[in-house]
């Protein structure tokens, strides 16, 4: 890097011994980032390419112990991975692709910006990892989703150009988290570079085919070494001439990529300076880069979703209507509703628009039968808006049984028995069930605060 970087080496190196910036990006699927900016329970400097995001510049703030964080308020991301949803802009019923998804910061970033129409398939080949995705896509109150757990090359099987935005954010040598995790640079080895960028040409390329005429392909990586980023790039568009490289927007902490640093006859006649480095000495995020490419053609309209019709038993049937009619408010809708065992889910298109694929979650968990009635699963809380809901309890963020709920204690409120939506202010937080003025706590044991 030394080498590479010439007189800007002393600044970066000491970016990298600085204290890693944090930064929250709203979650627009709920509330505006003016709504939260007037409730906001610290201090937030905005970003200003990013409308919803925001630095958290209070060293001392702990903003994944509020209960806004668990009502899916907001996503405490990078400032520089907020860049990724801003480049595809995926539009509202488009269908949008994350090919490495979890945790799931830009994926419900990408489902944000959808705004709950179209389709989000957000795949994560480690299945162990695609759990803590599902989470985060469910505590932003995501239901149009699929979560898969498959090589990239099955889904161009199932899928070829299908996808109107793809964003391959490929694993990488990880430099660029060196300033927040000690595992990166316990882990990080220069001789790991080459077998990267073979393994990022082959994840790119079967992306690739998931495109559609018109559509967008964004690759993102963490790492600064041109073996894995510009030269990729440069290999890929000599391999898909239908695939052009296109100019990165006039946005703060941007620099251009580094064709120079390639071998001349890799480089030679490619606009390689489109692609964006983010660089921690000249940017308040971590190291990141970005290639934004377009697949030739022209666009069509995106093919459009609708829920299948429904095929629960007669017993899940009855059950599930017998908790609408006692709980919720207005009539339950008569499509997508599908069984697992079970579990009901209600489905954002027909299993056979994913087939053979068997995901890790399809759509919104809508609960369980248990024990001859249908128990509420967490997501379907976080899914809906109290108006919803026949019976709530509002609590206040700073009251102690705000705090009581989120460590899994029972309530006591007075009010009908039966399901209980708890919200913090408006924003659901999870279940209760009142029985006699005691609120039996529902909220999940996984995420119950100690």
């Amino acid at each position: 890097m030394r080498a590479l970087l010439g007189d800007d080496y002393d600044a970066f190196v000491a970016s990298l011994a600085a204290p890693a910036a944090r930064g929250l990006r709203v979650n627009t699927l709920k509330l505006t980032p003016d709504a939260f900016l007037a409730r906001a329970p610290f201090a937030l400097n905005p970003l200003p390419w990013l409308p919803e995001g925001f630095l958290i510049p209070d060293p001392h703030a702990r903003p994944g112990r509020h209960p806004y964080h668990p009502a899916g308020l907001y996503y405490l991301q990078d400032p520089s991975a907020m860049l990724a949803a801003h480049l595809l802009d995926p539009q509202p019923g488009e269908w949008a692709l994350d090919v490495s998804a979890a945790p799931g910061g830009k994926a419900t970033h990408l489902a944000a910006r959808l705004g709950g129409q179209g389709l989000l398939v957000a795949n994560e080949v480690v299945r162990s990892r695609a759990r803590t995705l599902v989470g985060n896509l469910e505590r932003f109150g995501v239901t149009n989703m699929l979560v898969t757990s498959e090589p990239v090359e099955r889904l161009a099987q199932v899928w070829p150009g299908r996808f109107q935005r793809v964003l391959v954010d490929a694993p990488c040598s990880g430099e660029g988290m060196f300033r927040k995790s000690d595992a990166a640079r316990k882990e990080w080895d220069v001789r790991a570079i080459p077998g990267n960028a073979a393994r990022q040409d082959r994840i790119l390329a079967a992306a690739a085919r998931t495109v559609a005429p018109g559509g967008r392909l964004l690759y993102a990586t963490c790492t600064f070494a041109p073996e894995e980023n510009e030269a990729v790039i440069a290999r890929f568009l000599r391999a898909h001439p239908d695939f052009i490289l296109l100019e990165p927007p006039s946005l703060p902490f941007l620099s251009p990529g580094r064709p120079d640093w390639l071998p001349p006859d890799l480089a030679r006649g490619l606009p390689l300076e489109r692609c964006i480095r983010i660089w921690p000495h000249r940017s308040p995020g971590d190291g990141h880069f970005y290639a934004l490419m377009q697949r030739e053609g022209e666009p069509a309209p995106p093919a459009p979703i609708a829920p299948p019709p429904s095929s629960l038993d007669r017993k899940a049937e009855a059950l599930l209507r017998a908790f609408w009619r006692e709980t919720m408010v207005g009539a339950m809708s008569e499509d997508g509703w599908i069984q697992y065992g079970d579990h009901i889910h209600r489905l954002p298109l027909a299993p056979a628009l994913w087939e053979p694929l068997r995901p890790v979650r399809a759509g919104l968990r809508a609960g369980r039968i248990a024990r001859g009635r249908f128990a509420p699963h967490h997501a379907l809380a976080l899914s809906l808006q109290p108006h919803q809901v026949q019976r709530t309890l509002r609590l206040d963020p700073a009251s102690r049984d705000t705090h009581a709920y989120l460590r899994g204690e029972t309530l006591r409120s007075s009010g009908p028995d039966g399901w209980v939506l708890v919200t913090v202010e408006e924003f659901p937080l999870g279940w209760g069930r009142r029985v006699k003025g005691v609120v039996k706590n529902h909220y999940p044991k996984g995420l119950r605060w100690r």
